[in-house]
């Protein structure tokens, strides 16, 4: 019951890490500094890049909530666990959108133009994702009620 009531709580906070600030970032300190989340990011995608924003959409949300969604059904006995590994996979491809922007964020700071500084949205956005990782290898090990090892 508790594996089924963390992966519920990951849809809610999902959308929360979605606003939340990934980081602070401007040209000058003096200017003050930008927040920056993943829906201001996408914003700013969609104007630029439409490959790119479709992407870091599909990576960003789509991917993992689509996971965590399959995770529920399965806990609930609602979707079969041969669809397991592909949700997986999802969750995987999650783990790209933070690989983005600790890039983006290194990129950054080795250049010298401008500061940038992490922010609490980062964090969040990466627990969901790594909580979301956990849970779903702790529901292929649990055995589902009614299932007998052999």
């Amino acid at each position: 019951m508790t594996l089924r009531l963390l992966t519920l709580s990951l849809l809610i906070l999902y959308p929360i890490a979605w606003f939340a600030p990934l980081m602070r970032a401007g040209l000058l300190p003096i200017f003050g500094l930008s927040e920056i989340s993943v829906i201001t990011g996408l914003q700013a995608l969609w104007g630029t890049d439409v490959f790119l924003a479709l992407l870091v959409t599909f990576l960003a949300i789509f991917a993992p909530y689509l996971k965590t969604l399959g995770l529920v059904l399965v806990q609930w006995g609602l979707l079969d666990t041969r669809l397991l590994p592909t949700l997986q996979v999802l969750g995987k491809l999650a783990m790209g959108d933070i690989f983005l922007v600790a890039v983006y964020i290194s990129v950054v700071k080795s250049i010298g133009v401008g500061t940038i500084e992490t922010a609490w949205g980062l964090y969040l956005f990466t627990g969901c994702i790594l909580a979301s990782l956990l849970l779903g290898y702790l529901t292929k090990a649990t055995p589902k009620i009614g299932q007998h090892n052999a």
